[in-house]
């Protein structure tokens, strides 16, 4: 410690003559005060109306490239179709909220691979429809319809079902079974 404080002491007899020891104005204290106490211009914040103009900007840009994957209704077929398609996505969309309500980390990966999946459905279920439209209603046609639909409900509760599964596994490996 000693040896430390020669070395400060050393350095301060070195540069003892070259310190900069200039005095401040004596009315220094009344510039400054004066200058505390004049009234800046208020800039104006307009950070609020970005924020909210970034936000309108936002909802519009996900509303314009959000795409609703849902087959669009088709007005050519016959009421006891639209009817029965109608149902038929009713529930299918009950299910994908009941999808959607179990959405957590851990199921993360089933449910992005569920929806994945639900889009080669409806890819498929597109492909029905533009038939259905070329070539009218047939018992063929309507069958790979109510198929299609069919396949995609019992394709949702599948998962569901895994995804409950998952979770009584997980609130259960504890537990022993005699």
């Amino acid at each position: 410690m000693k040896k430390e404080n020669d070395n400060l002491d050393q350095l301060f007899n070195k540069f003892e003559n070259q310190w900069d020891v200039q005095e401040m104005n004596p009315d220094h204290q009344e510039v400054f005060l004066n200058k505390l106490n004049r009234k800046q211009p208020k800039k104006k914040n307009y950070w609020f109306a970005t924020a909210i103009a970034a936000s309108i900007v936002l909802m519009l840009g996900i509303s314009v490239f959000y795409k609703n994957e849902k087959p669009k209704e088709f007005k050519f077929a016959s009421k006891e179709t639209q009817r029965t398609d109608s149902i038929f996505n009713i529930l299918i969309d009950n299910e994908l909220v009941k999808l959607k309500e179990k959405s957590s980390p851990e199921n993360e990966q089933i449910i992005n691979d569920a929806l994945n999946q639900m889009k080669l459905f409806d890819a498929d279920y597109q492909k029905i429809i533009n038939e259905l439209q070329k070539n009218g209603e047939n018992k063929q046609i309507i069958y790979a319809m109510i198929s299609n639909l069919q396949t995609r409900i019992s394709f949702l509760q599948t998962v569901l079902k895994r995804i409950e599964e998952n979770e009584n596994l997980k609130n259960t490996t504890d537990e022993k079974t005699l």
